[in-house]
């Protein structure tokens, strides 16, 4: 008589039964609302020089931040990216960060960090006035971010509110002038501007004239300058400088979930991105956004972060939710 186990062998050989189902390994899972490309050359080079694989699930800064608030300490995600820092703020006010380790956070300067050490940044990119060079001159361009709520700009400047690149520069704004001077330019730029889906919308929309200017991020203009021109061609862009709110510099956060399952690949991951390696795939790939890494190099071809002359803003002070409640009162939500 066979045992049982030469039976459930026997069996299984000849395809009698099914083989019992192995669970895929998918090594950390990242939240990623970063660029799909840039994190694919993360996860890429991470996996090669490490062996640790990297499933990434991609989606938007505030879908994501509002999703891992709703799944807590159940979430599956061991990492989570994000093109704009408050997205991880929401996160961190919510308790669902481990700490950064100390010789990730020693890559970053403090700048580009928020004050708690509960995520870090691993990119940035600058609030830029992209005008139509037809339409202005240099000398006709706004000196201040706050100059276009003036009934001068009426009809003649763009955005793209309902976006979280835009949200983030009026979380800065919120930061640095406070809730009423915010909430008072939030309903001048109600009558002012125009409105457009994504910033690229906006920049294309420049650069055909149907609008004089509009506030977006830098790199959509150099994104576009690599490849055909097109949607740029006829479109300047102007760095408000002087620390002005227009010159916001928005910090690309990363953080660690507390809940991660993989803790200890999680961190390495986190301190591939911010070291040598993530760093030089800001220089040499598409993205255009800054490294802020210390001594990284980004791409030559924009303007050092040095002469931006960025205002300073901790960026775990950077509040979507009053930000949300602002623009839905100033009728732009």
């Amino acid at each position: 008589m066979k045992s049982p186990l030469i039976a459930l062998a026997a069996a299984l050989a000849l395809g009698l039964i099914a083989a019992p189902a192995v669970a895929e390994d998918q090594g950390i899972i990242v939240y990623n609302a970063q660029h799909e490309s840039l994190a694919k050359e993360w996860a890429a080079g991470f996996t090669k020089e490490t062996g640790i694989k990297v499933t990434l699930r991609n989606g938007g800064d505030s879908d994501f931040s509002n999703q891992i608030a709703a799944e807590g300490a159940a979430s599956p995600a061991d990492v989570f990216l994000t093109e704009n820092s408050p997205a991880m703020a929401l996160v961190e006010t919510a308790g669902l960060f481990a700490p950064v380790d100390a010789d990730t956070l020693a890559q970053v300067p403090q700048e580009y960090q928020p004050s708690s050490g509960k995520w870090v940044g691993v990119a940035a990119r600058s609030t830029v006035f992209a005008y139509n060079k037809d339409k202005l001159k240099e000398d006709q361009l706004p000196k201040s971010l706050l100059d276009l709520a003036d009934p001068s700009w009426k009809g003649r400047w763009a955005a793209s509110p309902s976006g979280a690149d835009f949200q983030a520069i009026v979380s800065a704004l919120l930061e640095l002038k406070g809730e009423t001077a915010t909430g008072d330019w939030l309903k001048a730029m109600k009558e002012n501007f125009t409105a457009y889906k994504g910033n690229s919308t906006v920049m294309k929309a420049v650069n055909a004239g149907e609008i004089d200017g509009g506030v977006i991020y830098h790199y959509y203009w150099f994104g576009d300058q690599a490849k055909t021109g097109e949607n740029s061609g006829n479109v300047g862009l102007h760095y408000f400088k002087n620390q002005d709110p227009g010159a916001f510099v928005s910090v690309s956060g990363g953080g660690v979930l507390a809940s991660s399952k993989h803790p200890k690949e999680a961190q390495a991951f986190l301190k591939w991105v911010t070291g040598k390696g993530g760093q030089d795939v800001l220089k040499t790939g598409t993205s255009y956004e800054y490294a802020i890494g210390k001594g990284a190099e980004s791409n030559p071809k924009l303007v050092p972060l040095a002469d931006l002359q960025a205002p300073k803003v901790d960026p775990a002070k950077l509040n979507s939710k009053k930000v949300i409640d602002l623009m839905t009162q100033a009728g732009l939500l």
